[in-house]
């Protein structure tokens, strides 16, 4: 195998791990909005830093494509304009894929940030497929799932679109979450395979078979958790960022759900650290999933009793999906065919 490429394989996956570090920061901020079109940001490559480069005004020039608000609307060039002193409809449009019309600079820029972490992870996974390829005659697995790796990270650049043109549709966002965590699986499976394994793993049915409840579960919490976000999003447009304590008032039964399936998660993740701990099966990660369902739980409580304290939902979701990638990695690692 070649001794480069695992390096490039877990830059990849630290690359769409920063990705949702970056998206976590949005949702909490609820930055998700911050740019009103997409790949662009109000028709700019760099952002605007000011209201005023995106407020129409005589005597100005303003580039095809640029957006601006005028009395709350969103207005699209849709020439190279040079502005008199009247506003002149016709050389406008609407812009017509959502009418979420405010600017904020700070979440502007979170939202254009989060999209350079996006760009940054789409050169790395070039490199990677590029990578892959050299490895068809040796191991034809590795270059389909580095293809079908990239094949997921241009269909979440299209949902990322998405997500921008239905001002954030809970469902496109649920599905733009769950492929993130698709892709860590490959990139995993990837990094399984290139890995040299010195010391062979114990293997227990038992251990195995709650292994994939484990996964399968983390997958279903953090569905249902982005969820429960967008609930608490819908609040804070209603209600504000400074009425934290009106985010989960009246809840739905989603809410209910994530909350004491968490209990079933824990359950589940104490008896493979029990199982791994009686049966001494060497299994090391597994007092790291047990240390992340502790962080899960805190930062899950400490966002409702405490009013969502600043950097919680960020850690929560991050959280969430690291224990998600070393959930499904410890099940390739104890996998028959693997430790017998």
């Amino acid at each position: 195998m070649k001794s480069k490429f695992p390096k490039t394989v877990q830059i990849a996956i630290l690359s769409v791990y920063l990705i949702f570090l970056a998206g976590s920061v949005v949702r909490m901020t609820g930055s998700g909005m911050g740019c009103p079109d997409w790949p662009k940001c109000f028709g700019y490559y760099i952002p605007p830093t000011s209201e005023d480069q995106i407020t129409w005004k005589p005597d100005s020039e303003f580039k095809k494509g640029f957006i601006i608000i005028k009395d709350e609307v969103l207005f699209v060039a849709e020439k190279d304009i040079k502005t008199t002193a009247t506003f002149n409809k016709k050389n406008w449009k609407n812009y017509t894929k959502h009418d979420y019309a405010k600017f904020n600079k700070y979440h502007t820029w979170t939202e254009y940030i989060n999209r350079l972490a996006s760009v940054l992870s789409g050169f790395v996974f070039l490199f990677l497929i590029y990578e892959a390829t050299k490895f068809w005659k040796k191991d034809k697995r590795v270059p389909i799932l580095a293809f079908a790796a990239f094949f997921l990270m241009l269909v979440e650049a299209w949902l990322g679109k998405t997500v921008v043109d239905t001002n954030l549709k809970p469902t496109i966002i649920t599905i733009h979450m769950v492929i993130g965590l698709i892709i860590i699986a490959l990139l995993l499976q990837l990094q399984f395979i290139l890995t040299k394994r010195k010391k062979i793993h114990r293997y227990n049915a038992v251990f195995n078979k709650l292994l994939i409840v484990s996964v399968v579960f983390s997958l279903v919490q953090i569905a249902m958790g982005t969820q429960v976000r967008q609930f608490i999003d819908e609040q804070v447009k209603l209600f504000g960022f400074e009425n934290k304590d009106y985010s989960l008032m009246n809840p739905s039964f989603k809410f209910y759900f994530h909350r004491s399936f968490t209990i079933a998660i824990v359950l589940v993740n104490l008896a493979l650290f029990y199982i791994n701990q009686v049966k001494n099966l060497g299994y090391k990660l597994v007092n790291w999933v047990v240390f992340l369902i502790f962080i899960e739980t805190i930062t899950g409580i400490l966002m409702y009793y405490a009013e969502f304290p600043l950097g919680t939902q960020a850690t929560h979701l991050l959280a969430g999906a690291i224990l998600f990638g070393l959930q499904f990695y410890l099940w390739l690692q104890s996998r028959k065919t693997v430790s017998s």
